[in-house]
């Protein structure tokens, strides 16, 4: 599935500041049964408002024009946080406040620990959800490439079922995931830190909370040598990217062997970097190189 961008007449897109939403309809569901139904109902006129950080500012530009909003803000079921087995379950309206506030996170989920200031800004942390960015799949944002290096599972609800997608799979381009139409993420899984995994992080903006330029979410096994490597790019392309060799060169060596980063530095032109508005694909290349050293001197 992916993000709906519309340019039409009176648009931002079409050349002229357009700062109000056009005409929709908008329902408060109470549960997911209900939720589901108004999608299924609706196909793609439908789409729904989690914290709002991403959609309102673009159904205002007129670059998202739903025919129905469906907020999900009232359906308990998918807020919180709890353990169960291995796991540590995040409901999908679970805010980023309250994930930086719980000890669950920080106990079980160190690395999401570490990462959660850097998300945006304290306003935006406040709304923001988890299943909100998930489910946007914005390339910059730090949380998918978390996902994929923690080897997180979202679960995803739809008139035909459950169904289970690795967070390696589920993010497929900009604003695009394997969401299907008429499902919602309801759950993320997280497995629970492990005694022997050490993790690091670091991302490079110009300014504490703005998009990153480039960022790298970092996952090892191993207390000496690293027995597996999961590394993560974010904010380098048009989604966010395992770095399959720069893995496989650390895998077997010391996180603070010059030669084995060297390698893995110069690994990463696998990577199809991307510019933006803040850097262009040169810049960016330089720049994951330095962040890829800065998280390997954190293990």
């Amino acid at each position: 599935m992916s993000f709906r961008v519309i340019a039409r007449p009176g648009s931002l897109l079409d050349g002229e500041r357009c700062m109000k939403a056009s005409d929709f309809r908008y329902e408060r569901p109470q549960s997911l049964d209900e939720a589901l139904a108004l999608m299924c109902d609706n196909g793609d006129e439908a789409m729904v408002l989690a914290g709002g950080q991403s959609l309102m500012p673009m159904m205002n530009f007129r670059m998202a024009e739903p025919g129905l909003l469906v907020d999900l803000n009232e359906i308990e079921a998918l807020k919180g946080i709890r353990l169960d087995g291995d796991d540590v379950i995040i409901g999908a309206m679970t805010r980023y406040a309250e994930l930086q506030a719980s000890q669950d996170v920080a106990q079980h989920i160190p690395l999401m620990a570490m990462a959660l200031p850097h998300i945006a800004h304290a306003a935006i942390r406040n709304r923001g959800t988890i299943g909100g960015s998930v489910s946007l799949a914005d390339p910059a944002a730090e949380m998918p490439a978390l996902l994929m290096v923690l080897d997180a599972r979202i679960k995803v609800l739809g008139q035909s079922g459950e169904k289970i997608i690795s967070a390696d799979d589920f993010f497929l381009g900009i604003y695009e995931t394997a969401l299907e139409e008429g499902e919602l993420v309801t759950e993320i899984l997280v497995p629970k830190a492990r005694p022997d995994q050490r993790f690091g992080f670091y991302e490079l903006a110009r300014r504490h909370g703005d998009y990153a330029m480039s960022g790298v979410a970092v996952v090892v096994r191993g207390e000496a040598d690293i027995e597996s490597c999961r590394i993560a790019f974010f904010a380098v392309s048009d989604k966010s990217v395992r770095a399959a060799g720069a893995e496989a060169v650390m895998t077997g060596s010391r996180s603070d062997d010059a030669a084995s980063i060297d390698k893995a530095v110069a690994s990463l032109g696998e990577i199809d970097f991307m510019g933006d508005l803040n850097a262009r694909p040169e810049t960016k290349k330089h720049l994951s190189g330095v962040v890829l050293r800065r998280a390997l001197a954190e293990l």
